[in-house]
């Protein structure tokens, strides 16, 4: 079994790829520190929960759930070390961590243990909810619950009637005195209980309005339930038994006359949410990045040990020695860096906030590719370890299985590739689209390659523009868009090589993505690197296969 290993120094390199250094205030050496401080936690604590976690799995005893082994215990300790506020504003008790710093550390969270994550993830974008939106009585009475980590956050949508489209959500919010009530179900909840924190604060979208009304008629409310605020009239009704993430408690929730309040004005409860939506969009996103490096490095260790077949001159050949392992290695990483490029990218464009637009454009963009990445980076490491691969032992069946829900949750990639080529070409006069040309532009300023593309993609959304079914061409919009985004990003990584702890992979990798020798903007050449640097066979690219009759 390959131990988990966190990717710091490809990460740092990600960081300036993005241009995280050009940030006001970015400290590189403290960035360095936070991630090294925190890989070590991950490493030693978080880790070794993954695979008990997925052999456990929760429990629903008496109403109540229970957490695998350890995982209290981690928690608690995450919570002393101050991890669980890293992102949060200093005023109430946090450390104000730039969004690529703390993407960073939610990446390696996942790579850990991506189960535990997705039940401490949402703290931050419920934080970011209430500061946005709430009174100054409901930031006082529920941010330092969830600044001390007494309160973890889930985020209730989804109904048995309503998945992607929440216009026919059924739960009801009605007016009590100066509050409200809330009933009905949301099923599908992350952490919806567990016995970690001392209460849990659930942010519901519920309806106000008529049920013609569609999602006008919803609006925002935060409950709590657990410790001093008792069950509030929450129940988990179930767990639901899922292909992965076995130790993160997907619950089936019943509301039952539950005391709730207004988040935000009355109607406006989807654009309240989509502030923690799509903060948890990106972290979805990085979850696709930490499987992706998870599958690739247990792949790889694998391939360097595993001898299989014969060189030429007769000498054992080791997996990595065959070429078409070596193909699939090589595509591992690639979706591994480029799509951590990609993330990383967006984050720092959030904390620059400079161009929302553009914001609004990458996320579901980087969501898509990022998750797509991961499950495949997973499948093809279960290919190159072939028969063992299969075997739980190995732990990439795991990755894979827990992989597989990212492309799902959060926003179908379907849907979001739908968004793309529908509403996100047309918003603020396309404005969004615009700022995305730029972008592309600003990476790879004059490289033929890229504008050319680049021109292609223009014709696209011309043609999208004025078809009467953009859905029709909006998966193949989504891909290209990414491929055009990869493109840009690999002509700067091979650029920013250097700085790279492994200059000639970036290098090798890059010239199989770019035209040889395809002039940069700064007269910068890829030209074609060897193949491979991990070879044993003088001529590794004929080693052969046993004959299988």
């Amino acid at each position: 079994m390959t131990s988990f290993s966190a990717p710091v120094e490809d990460i740092l390199f990600a960081l300036e790829v993005a241009g995280a250094l050009q940030l006001p205030e970015w400290d590189g050496d403290l960035a360095q520190a936070v991630l090294d401080h925190f890989a070590a936690f991950a490493q030693g604590e978080i880790a070794p929960l993954d695979a008990l976690g997925d052999a456990q799995g929760c429990r629903l005893e008496a109403g109540q759930v229970r957490m695998p082994d350890g995982f209290g215990h981690v928690y608690a300790n995450y919570v002393d070390q101050g991890w669980h506020a890293l992102s949060l504003p200093e005023a109430l008790g946090g450390q104000a961590a730039p969004a690529p710093l703390s993407g960073a550390v939610s990446e390696i969270f996942a790579g850990a243990c991506h189960a535990l994550e997705m039940v401490t993830g949402l703290v931050p974008g419920a934080a970011r909810v209430l500061l946005r939106f709430g009174s100054e009585a409901q930031q006082a009475k529920h941010l330092p619950d969830l600044a001390s980590g007494a309160a973890l956050a889930t985020m209730c949508l989804t109904e048995p009637g309503a998945g992607s489209d929440l216009s026919t959500i059924r739960t009801r919010a009605k007016r009590e005195g100066e509050g409200w009530r809330i009933t009905g179900e949301k099923i599908f909840i992350s952490g919806g209980g567990q016995d970690m924190s001392e209460s849990i604060l659930h942010l519901i979208l519920a309806r106000t309005g008529s049920v013609e009304a569609g999602v006008k008629g919803l609006s925002l409310f935060l409950a709590r339930s657990g410790g001093a605020f008792g069950a509030n009239g929450i129940a988990v009704a179930r767990l639901e038994e899922k292909l992965g993430l076995h130790a993160s408690p997907t619950c089936h929730m019943v509301f039952d006359n539950t005391a709730a309040e207004l988040i935000g004005e009355e109607g406006a409860g989807l654009t309240a949410m989509f502030t923690l939506m799509n903060h948890a969009r990106l972290d979805v996103a990085l979850q696709g990045v930490a499987h992706a490096a998870r599958a690739h490095r247990i792949a790889l260790a694998h391939a360097l040990e595993r001898q299989q077949g014969r060189c030429p001159d007769g000498s054992p050949a080791r997996l990595v020695d065959h070429a078409d392992v070596r193909r699939m290695l090589d595509r591992q990483r690639a979706l591994e860096l480029s799509s951590r490029a990609m993330c990383q990218l967006a984050l720092v464009e959030m904390a620059r906030g400079t161009r929302p637009e553009l914001l609004e454009f990458l996320t579901p963009l980087v969501k898509i590719a990022a998750t797509e990445a991961g499950i495949e980076a997973a499948d093809l490491g279960i290919q190159i370890l072939g028969g063992y691969g299969y075997l739980t032992e190995y732990r990439v069946s795991q990755t894979w299985r827990d992989a597989r829900i990212t492309s799902i949750y959060e926003g179908a990639n379907g849907v979001h590739a739908g968004a793309l080529a529908g509403r996100l070409l047309r918003w603020k006069g396309g404005a969004a689209a615009t700022a995305f040309a730029e972008l592309v532009c600003d990476l790879a300023p004059e490289v033929p390659e890229v504008m050319q593309k680049l021109a292609q993609w223009r014709e696209m959304r011309s043609e999208l523009l004025i078809a009467s079914d953009p859905g029709a061409q909006a998966w193949e919009f989504a891909q290209f868009s990414a491929r055009l985004l990869q493109t840009a990003l690999w002509h700067r990584m091979a650029m920013m090589a250097d700085h790279a702890h492994d200059p000639a992979e970036i290098r090798r990798l890059a010239a199989q993505h770019l035209p040889t020798s395809s002039k940069g903007g700064r007269g910068v050449a890829v030209e074609r690197a060897p193949e491979t640097v991990m070879l044993s066979c003088p001529h590794a690219t004929r080693a052969v296969w046993p004959v299988i009759l």
